[in-house]
C-alpha cells in the first residue's frame, strides 16, 4: 500500500497492524516510520510549492515491482487537488476524490454548503474587511493552525488567503468514517494550541474523550450528517468545531486521516484497515470502544538542533528523529502520548512527559 503524507508514521504503523506492507513517502523519515515501512522515500510535503515531479517519481520508485493495492494520502494535500488528480490517475485513490477535496477546501464554497445545510459556520470573505479587528486570516487548504493569525496584525495577507470572523469557543474535533452518505462517528476529542508570537493558533495536542454533553454530541453529529448528505465522503475524515456552552460552529472538514489518528487506534485492530474498508463501502456496525482515555501532543523544538543526538527515547514518544538529522527551532520534534483513567489525567500526564522530554533534550544539547 502506498502512503503519502507530511508525516506517514501513524498511517504506516496502523497499516502494518492491518496486514498491509506500507510503501511510504513523507517529509521526515523518522526512526519509527523507517521501522514499519516496507520501503521509504523522503520528499518535502510541508513547504509550498510541493515538487510534484519529485513526489510522483518517489512513489513510482516505491511501487515498482510491488503492485500496490492503492494509495492513501494524509496531510499535505489539502490545497493540491490537482496533484491528487495526478496521483489518482496512476493508482487507486483510497480516500476522497480530488473534486470532493477541492469543494471542501474552497472557503466560500464550504461556507455556502454550511448555510444550505443549516450548520453554524463563521462569516467568511475573500476580501479584506474594512475593520479587520475581530477577523482571522487563513490560508485556503492550510493545516495544523500555523497558517492562522489575526487579520489586524499589520501584515500583508499571503497568496491564497481568506478571512474568517472570530467566534467564541474551545476547539473540538470529531473523527468519522464515511462511505457516501453513510457515516459513523468514532469519537470526539478536545484540542489545544501551542502558541508562539507568530503562530498563535499552532496545533498543540488533543485528548479523548472530549467533555461534551450527549445533547451537544448528537447535535454536532447531526450537523456532520447533513453536510455529508450534500458532499458524500469516504474513509476517515475529521470535523473541527468551536464549542461555546451549548452552541457550536463548524470550522472545517479535513477530508483525510487527521491529527488525532493515534488516539483512536483500536486495541488489537487497525484504524487504517477501517479506512480502507470504508473506502470500499464497508462500515463497522459500531465505533470501537476504549477502556482508557488518551492524549497526544506535538513537541516543538525550542532551538535549532544542527545535529540530533542519539537518544534512548521513552516508549511513549513517537515520530523520533533520526540521529544526525537537523531540526529547526519551532519545527515539530516528536509526538508524546499518554493513557490514563480520565481525560484530565491523560492530558496532565502528556504535559508532564513533554516537560520531561524538553529537560532531557536541554541537558543533552547544552
Amino acid at each position: 500500500m502506498l502512503i503519502a503524507a507530511a508525516s506517514g508514521r501513524a498511517l504506516a504503523a496502523s497499516a502494518r497492524r492491518g496486514g498491509y506492507a506500507p510503501l511510504v513517502v513523507d517529509a521526515f523519515g523518522d526512526q519509527d516510520t523507517l521501522a514499519v515501512a516496507r520501503e521509504h522515500a523522503q520528499v518535502d510535503l510541508l513547504n509550498r510549492p510541493v515538487d510534484d515531479e519529485k513526489l510522483i517519481s518517489a512513489l513510482e520508485g516505491l511501487a515498482r515491482g510491488h503492485d500496490p493495492t492503492g494509495i492513501v494520502c494524509g496531510s499535505g494535500f489539502e490545497d493540491r487537488a490537482d496533484l491528487l488528480t495526478r496521483l489518482a490517475a496512476r493508482w487507486r485513490m483510497l480516500g476522497n476524490a480530488p473534486e470532493i477535496v477541492a469543494r471542501l477546501k474552497d472557503p466560500l464554497g464550504f461556507a455556502a454548503i454550511c448555510r444550505a445545510a443549516d450548520i453554524p459556520h463563521p462569516e467568511t470573505s475573500l476580501t479584506t474587511p474594512s475593520d479587520p479587528s475581530g477577523w482571522l486570516v487563513k490560508r485556503a487548504g492550510g493545516a495544523g493552525g500555523q497558517h492562522v493569525r489575526s487579520a489586524d496584525g499589520g501584515h500583508a495577507a499571503p497568496a491564497g488567503a481568506y478571512y474568517q470572523r472570530r467566534v467564541d469557543g474551545a476547539p473540538f474535533s470529531a473523527l468519522l468514517l464515511a462511505h457516501g452518505r453513510d457515516i459513523i462517528v468514532l469519537g470526539f476529542s478536545a484540542q489545544w494550541s501551542a502558541p508562539t508570537p507568530r503562530q498563535p493558533f499552532r496545533y498543540g495536542g488533543a485528548v479523548r474523550p472530549a467533555p461534551l454533553g450527549e445533547d451537544l454530541r448528537q447535535a454536532m453529529t447531526a450537523a456532520i450528517a447533513r453536510l455529508v448528505a450534500a458532499v458524500p465522503l469516504v474513509g476517515l475524515n475529521s470535523a473541527d468545531f468551536l464549542v461555546d456552552g451549548d452552541r457550536f460552529h463548524l470550522l472545517e472538514i479535513n477530508p483525510r486521516p487527521g491529527a488525532t489518528f493515534d488516539l483512536f487506534e483500536p486495541e488489537g485492530s487497525s484504524l487504517f484497515a477501517l479506512h480502507v474498508d470504508a473506502c470500499g463501502g464497508r462500515l463497522p456496525a459500531q465505533a470501537p470502544r476504549f477502556d482508557r482515555s488518551a492524549a497526544g501532543a506535538i513537541l516543538y523544538a525550542r532551538r535549532d538542533i544542527a545535529t540530533m543526538p542519539a537518544l534512548d527515547w521513552p516508549e511513549w514518544v513517537a515520530d523520533r528523529p533520526v540521529a544526525g538529522s537537523r531540526v529547526h527551532a519551532g519545527g515539530p520534534l516528536c509526538s508524546v502520548f499518554a493513557h490514563a483513567t480520565t481525560a484530565a489525567q491523560a492530558r496532565a500526564l502528556v504535559e508532564e512527559r513533554s516537560a520531561m522530554l524538553h529537560a532531557m533534550l536541554d541537558a543533552r544539547l547544552s
